[in-house]
């Protein structure tokens, strides 16, 4: 049951934090908390520190369980209603214009924002283990020089629109991501795309390759050393609509008949007018169900001294 406290025009306020739709597409929901609300988060999970959160499992859900009683425990209701939606299924989390003011760039600061994306991402599921960083969560840093085996950490290049997990054999329904921190930024906005805005889906979802299996591999910096094959359209979800992985730098097609398929596809993600840029602010998440949205970002404008931190969590819905 909905117990929103009042409703202006688009925005929705609750006990805490308020939610409108985000003004480049309607299906993405922005989620503003309000400082108090993350006072009073940080003063119940200050005692325990980030150690204690990557050591104890179980703190992960106390820690949920404080950040949604802060709320009237509606936040938790209403995140997962939103991630359940297909029409919606991501949203953007931020603070509120007061609370942002006094962001400090600084270990402390950065330690809680791992542990508030970790009470995010316990209110919807549990957060697969990430080989990349070894932990159920990865941080890792963009910079205007790079050397790396993958797009991940490259500044002055679109990455692509993909989906995660096409490589791993842990279900990947949501993928988190969340800005820490950054410094001489100019352009790198997230990109969005819902699959069902697509134009070209019907096309590819048609296709006699729709439904075959593709061989999915990595670089060595994932940490992971075997090869996956699933299809492109792995499953329907339960209305009977696609639900998709797909990833062009870590698909291995074997024939001439696959690599077309999966070039076209590219191509065609990459021209569709539908995909939207959304800016991230720090300490900012933006969290998406992973099978029906696609997410990339756009490229960086060169500064020496570029650099930006961000946080990952990829994991399973628990409350389905």
């Amino acid at each position: 049951m909905n117990t929103a406290l009042t409703t202006t025009e688009s925005i929705t306020y609750y006990q805490g934090f308020q939610v409108r739709p985000h003004t480049e597409n309607p299906r993405l929901q922005v989620v503003t908390i309000e400082k108090s609300t993350l006072t009073k988060f940080n003063e119940e999970t200050d005692e325990w520190g980030l150690q204690a959160i990557e050591y104890k499992p179980f703190l992960r859900y106390a820690a949920a369980d404080i950040l949604d009683r802060a709320c009237n425990y509606e936040l938790g209701t209403l995140l997962n209603e939103i991630m359940q939606d297909r029409e919606k299924a991501a949203f953007l989390l931020e603070a509120d214009d007061s609370a942002q003011a006094d962001f400090v760039d600084s270990d402390e600061q950065r330690d809680f924002f791992v542990i508030l994306s970790t009470a995010v991402s316990h209110l919807i599921g549990l957060p697969n283990f990430d080989a990349m960083y070894g932990k159920y969560y990865a941080r890792f840093t963009v910079e205007n020089d790079d050397n790396s085996d993958s797009y991940l950490r490259q500044a002055h290049r679109r990455m692509e629109l993909h989906n995660d997990g096409t490589y791993v054999d842990e279900r990947t329904d949501f993928v988190l991501m969340m800005k820490m921190s950054e410094k001489n930024m100019e352009m790198g906005d997230s990109l969005l795309l819902h699959i069902d805005d697509w134009e070209d889906l019907e096309h590819f979802y048609n296709h006699s390759l729709a439904k075959q299996d593709i061989v999915w591999a990595t670089p060595p910096s994932k940490n992971i050393h075997s090869q996956v094959e699933h299809p492109v359209f792995f499953e329907e979800d339960k209305n009977g609509k696609p639900h998709m992985l797909f990833i062009d730098q870590f698909a291995c097609p074997q024939r001439m008949q696959e690599g077309l398929y999966l070039y076209k596809m590219g191509e065609s993600l990459e021209s569709d007018t539908n995909c939207f840029n959304v800016r991230v602010k720090i300490g900012a998440m933006l969290v998406v169900q992973n099978h029906c949205w696609l997410h990339g970002r756009d490229k960086f404008i060169s500064h020496p001294g570029l650099k930006r931190e961000l946080l990952r969590q990829r994991g399973h819905f628990t409350n389905k």
